[in-house]
């Protein structure tokens, strides 16, 4: 069983060597540009190497370090439902005939993928949904929308975010004060319409909580939540134990059994929420308000009870709390 403070040196030791070589990274793609090779005598040449052309390139190699760190692969579940084809069908997995009348085979509502019913059981995890099929962004299941649109996280996330830490951290409140619910669909149905090209600047809502809003119903909205139905009992019982050490190494080993889009979403978000706290003297909002506010929505019980969910609020919140508080140790 380990400490927290032999965790986050651990972390940390981890954090110094993967900057270590993202500088060689960024040497290698600088030499490379320049037309130059930096090997044990050009170590000498590096500093004034550097100083010389850093400023000319530097936002090329930082493109293509960028190109280069983004090959991520989530995989997906294919989205099959019972379909009725119009003329003759083969499988796509078996190759053979698609014999009847109706309901001959089932058909993946995200990719187009056409199987028989037997063999959607043997399929394997890679659907890539098709935009064509993707109508909208809210309410869209949030590992078919960063497939669908080759990203890290939802368009929306980054967006907002980028947007309220631009001219909202000191924001009395943030998070917490709602805006008017009207605009707030308005920022909806602008993403929907038009994706990553939506306005969501002051000129258009200066009111930075329609933007807080906009991205809580966006979590609120996801038919499976950023912390997954089959996760979710044990982030509960994570949060139940007693010892402090304990419960951060249930929580981060919890984490590990995220889907991938759904712990990069949750990593950059707590993130984000981290530097809201660090703004607490303006916006009066620490982790604790936070979890109170992004527990419920990160979250939500499988079972429908009521009595259930009000139980659960405390360690909701309190989950959302531990990962802002440790989110340089967890994630």
């Amino acid at each position: 069983m380990f400490s927290r403070e032999l965790w986050l040196e651990n972390e940390k030791n981890c954090a110094v060597v993967r900057k270590a070589k993202q500088g060689r990274k960024r040497q290698e793609l600088l030499a490379v540009a320049l037309g130059v090779k930096v090997g044990l005598k050009g170590a000498f040449l590096w500093p004034p190497l550097k100083l010389f052309a850093y400023p000319q390139i530097s936002s090329l190699v930082h493109r293509a370090a960028l190109t280069h760190d983004n090959h991520f692969n989530y995989e997906k579940t294919h989205n099959f439902k019972v379909h009725t084809f119009r003329g003759p069908h083969w499988c796509e997995y078996c190759a053979n005939f698609m014999w009847g009348l109706i309901a001959q085979g089932v058909r993946c509502s995200d990719c187009g993928l056409n199987v028989h019913k037997q063999c959607s059981k043997h399929v394997p995890n890679d659907c890539q949904p098709d935009l064509k099929r993707i109508k909208k962004v809210y309410c869209c299941d949030l590992t078919t929308l960063v497939k669908a649109h080759n990203t890290q996280r939802p368009m929306v996330v980054d967006i907002c975010i980028r947007e309220i830490e631009a001219r909202g951290l000191k924001s009395e409140g943030l998070y917490r004060v709602s805006g008017f619910t009207e605009h707030i669909e308005d920022v909806k149905m602008a993403f929907d319409r038009d994706g990553e090209k939506a306005d969501i600047s002051a000129n258009i809502y200066p009111d930075i909580n329609i933007i807080t809003g906009a991205l809580k119903l966006y979590f609120r909205d996801l038919p499976i939540p950023v912390i997954t139905y089959d996760t979710y009992s044990k982030f509960i019982d994570a949060a139940k134990i007693s010892n402090a050490d304990e419960r951060l190494e249930a929580v981060h080993d919890v984490l590990m059994l995220l889907p991938p889009a759904h712990f990069e979403t949750l990593r950059y978000l707590m993130i984000h929420l981290k530097k809201v706290t660090m703004n607490e003297k303006d916006n009066f909002m620490n982790a604790e308000n936070l979890g109170i506010v992004f527990g419920p929505t990160l979250m939500r019980s499988p079972e429908d009870g009521t009595l259930t969910t009000l139980h659960d609020m405390r360690y909701q919140k309190l989950i959302v709390q531990i990962l802002i508080e440790n989110e340089d140790v967890l994630f």
